[in-house]
């Protein structure tokens, strides 16, 4: 089988930095002060700076809660609003980290061969996968996989489905691509528990090209898990006014358990019983694993890291690329991963980890290494 490489990643968000108007927003809808002192000190707290929305801003560059913005009135916009929002948003945004990409697309996007796009926060059909190709013009040829609602481990999905394809297909050029705009649903709740949820979220958009070619980041053999007795833990709700997001307070804790177990850190580090590497791809290898030199972890949220870090004995600086992208985006669901790992092209990386949590509860991710 050939090896796959990850060549290059864009990204892309919007220009409306919406985080310090939604901590105020939210925090004036908590009646009990207690409780709205808490969620002060955990906003404080959340390593959290900035967060984008593509959501057009009232008058006087005012937020979208702010009088004349859309989420002005007493009554939220219903889903069929915010969905029109997306299927206008979201392709340009998606358009926006491909052209970031540089020319390893727009020079020749006749040789583009697949495309693959994860999204989860917003429908619309014509999918996104086809109005993005019919931009870009890509060839009527290219065959299209469109990833929906998975949550924040989809942008592992899209690149092990890449990595499937290139493998498979002798010459395939992939472009993959996540977007997302979780601020499309923000929703109207005094709850403390759904607002420290919605906290963590923010827009943005990245994309990728996966070929054969040997540079950028190599990717190598995929795990996943789905975690026992957590399926309530993560979840979002339909409704008539958009996608309510349910993040449970005990997600960490149930991600450290994890962690914690021995088959889940060998599927993780991909070690065998005998201490040495596995390629659940093809036959074992026989040299010894390397230690994990990068880690690309998916930035949920501060304490998300705090217990991937203490499960797993990291050094203090080992998800510093993670804890930069939620400082300066917050947790842009599948996108996410795709900013940490944008800030690993280029280092000298032997043996890197992915990893993603999401709805199931599920962690996925797959190992790499400089190309």
């Amino acid at each position: 089988m050939p090896d796959v490489y990850l060549n290059a990643i864009g990204t892309a968000t919007p220009g409306h930095d919406i985080h310090r108007a939604f901590v105020g927003w939210a925090s004036a809808r908590i009646p009990d002060p207690r409780e709205r002192r808490l969620f002060d000190r955990m906003a404080a707290r959340a390593g959290i700076d900035h967060r984008f929305s593509v959501l057009p801003i009232g008058p006087d560059g005012a937020s979208p809660v702010a009088p004349g913005g859309f989420y002005a009135d007493p009554v939220l916009p219903g889903t069929a609003a915010r969905m029109a929002v997306y299927a206008d948003a979201a392709p340009a945004l998606a358009l926006r980290a491909i052209a970031a990409l540089g020319p390893a697309v727009s020079a020749d996007p006749g040789a583009i061969t697949h495309i693959v796009v994860a999204s989860c926060t917003g429908f619309t059909a014509p999918g996104i996968d086809q109005i993005i190709a019919r931009a870009l013009g890509l060839a009527p040829t290219v065959e299209r996989l469109l990833i929906g609602f998975m949550g924040c481990y989809a942008a592992v999905t899209a690149l092990r489905s890449a990595r499937h394809i290139v493998r498979s297909v002798p010459g395939a050029r992939v472009l993959v691509v996540t977007v997302e705009l979780s601020s499309l649903h923000l929703q109207d709740t005094p709850a403390l528990e759904p607002l420290l949820a919605m906290l963590q979220f923010g827009d943005g958009a990245a994309a990728a090209l996966v070929s054969g070619e040997a540079r950028g980041l190599r990717i190598d053999a995929p795990f996943a898990a789905t975690l026992p007795d957590s399926a309530d833990l993560i979840r979002w709700d339909i409704g008539d006014q958009g996608f309510a997001m349910h993040l449970s307070g005990e997600v960490p804790g149930r991600i450290a358990r994890a962690l914690a177990a021995a088959d889940l850190r060998a599927l993780l580090l991909g070690e065998g019983p005998d201490g040495k590497g596995a390629d659940r791809d093809g036959p074992d290898v026989i040299e010894a694993v390397p230690p994990v030199d990068g880690w690309a972890v998916h930035a949920g949220g501060r304490s998300i890291l705090d217990a991937v870090e203490a499960a797993l004995g990291l050094p203090d600086d080992a998800l510093d690329a993670s804890r930069a992208v939620l400082r300066s985006h917050g947790n842009m669901s599948s996108a996410t991963l795709m900013f940490v790992l944008a800030r690993m092209i280029g280092q000298p990386i032997a043996n890197g980890v992915a990893l993603a949590f999401g709805p199931g509860l599920a962690a996925e991710g797959f190992r790499f290494r400089a190309a």
